[in-house]
């Protein structure tokens, strides 16, 4: 997993871009790249069902991404939509998750690698978007649950992958099963939007689990009354993240 040693911020009319020149191989960056509607128009781009609002997968000349857009989510999202409250540039959702991801490939971890982010400033709010390497021949832990192909084996896996990420500081403030992802060879963590890296705590470390529970129950994970679940799929997933811990 390559560090990134090129990261560039570009000013914008409205804005900055931060990328990665190594991985798009330019010196500067297309603002249209962060447009839908410019790969749609070279057939380029296919849409994505999960989180709000989904992404959309393009097929850049610098390599398949996924595309991004910010939007908030619960009742907020009524009244604020996509824009957030200015509080500079690096405190922008998209550049934050942008070092992060830098960060955590740093250490090795498996997450996106992070090509290019965006923010467009208006007055006191800002709205952003980001772009990050696809990751190919790899389904969601929400996709094998509906194959019914989520079993003990790779819920081990998944807790063996979130015990590394949790023993080096990485927290997921999304960690549900539409943001874990699995091909034969590896375990990935999606969508760091607000994620950090911070002190290890079992506080906050259940708590992600916890809601990574919560997320497969809520897709039918639990079967007769979920006892099931509880000794088919988490038990040995909690097992795995114990003996990572410990590890």
């Amino acid at each position: 997993m390559a560090a990134m040693t090129q990261a560039q911020v570009q000013a914008t009319p409205d804005g900055a871009i931060v990328f990665d020149a190594d991985a798009v191989a330019q010196a500067a960056f297309d603002p249209e790249w962060f447009e839908p509607g410019y790969w749609r128009a070279r057939a380029a781009a296919e849409s994505t069902a999960g989180g709000r609002g989904g992404a959309v997968f393009v097929a850049a000349p610098f390599g398949n991404c996924a595309l991004r857009h910010y939007r908030r989510g619960g009742m907020v999202a009524r009244v604020l939509g996509d824009h957030y409250l200015w509080r500079g540039a690096e405190n922008t959702r998209s550049f934050a998750e942008f070092r992060l991801l830098a960060a955590l490939r740093d250490k090795a971890l498996p997450v996106p690698q992070p090509v290019a982010a965006r923010y467009r400033r208006r007055g006191t709010t800002y709205r952003a978007d980001i772009l990050t390497r696809r990751i190919e021949n790899a389904s969601t832990l929400a996709e094998l649950l509906a194959k019914d192909r989520f079993d003990a084996i790779i819920a081990a896996r998944v807790g063996t992958t979130i015990a590394n990420f949790h023993a080096q500081g990485a927290y997921h403030a999304d960690l549900n099963a539409h943001n874990v992802m699995l091909s034969d060879v590896n375990v990935w963590l999606i969508d760091f939007d607000r994620g950090e890296l911070r002190a290890p705590a079992r506080a906050w470390q259940q708590a992600n689990l916890a809601r990574l529970q919560r997320s497969l129950i809520k897709l039918g994970a639990a079967r007769d009354g979920g006892g099931d679940f509880e000794s088919r799929l988490w038990k040995p997933l909690m097992a795995a993240w114990e003996k990572g811990m410990a590890s």
